[in-house]
């Protein structure tokens, strides 16, 4: 598993969010709420940093912002929704391969009563195989504590 004690660092301070906050609140609320917590517990971030989208190596006017880059190399992408969905799923793997990065964390504050993540990791297989490569996806949710 990559990056495994960034994630779980990641995920912890996600839970204290939860365990504070509940479900119910705009996804804005727990970006900030989020933002403090990394701060607290020391987790270096970058909050909804422009990431630059190129087509045969020349620079696009368009880039998206990922809700949080972490330890410069995990997208953490925020929902507060009843579910998580295809398309939800589908956005951070298009910042994945758009960004490079081989792990993202899609967390949903607004499932009740748990806090719903799901870990998603690019594989290296994905470089040999002509056939868009290997994802592997992690769901878990956990009780409101």
């Amino acid at each position: 598993m990559i990056y495994r004690d960034e994630c779980y660092r990641i995920v912890g301070a996600c839970f204290e969010v939860y365990n504070n906050k509940g479900c119910g609140f705009l996804e804005s609320v727990y970006q900030e709420c989020l933002e403090i917590e990394f701060r607290h517990q020391g987790i270096p971030f970058v909050p909804q940093p422009e990431l630059m989208l190129t087509y045969r190596d020349v620079p696009l006017r368009r880039s998206f912002r990922a809700d949080f880059v972490c330890f410069g190399k995990i997208i953490v992408e925020l929902k507060a929704v009843s579910s998580l969905c295809d398309a939800h799923q589908a956005q951070l793997l298009n910042y994945l391969n758009a960004a490079g990065f081989q792990l993202g964390l899609l967390i949903n504050f607004g499932h009740d009563p748990k806090l719903e993540y799901k870990r998603m990791a690019l594989t290296d297989r994905r470089q040999e195989r002509t056939d868009g490569g290997s994802i592997i996806t992690e769901t878990h949710s956990r009780p409101f504590a």
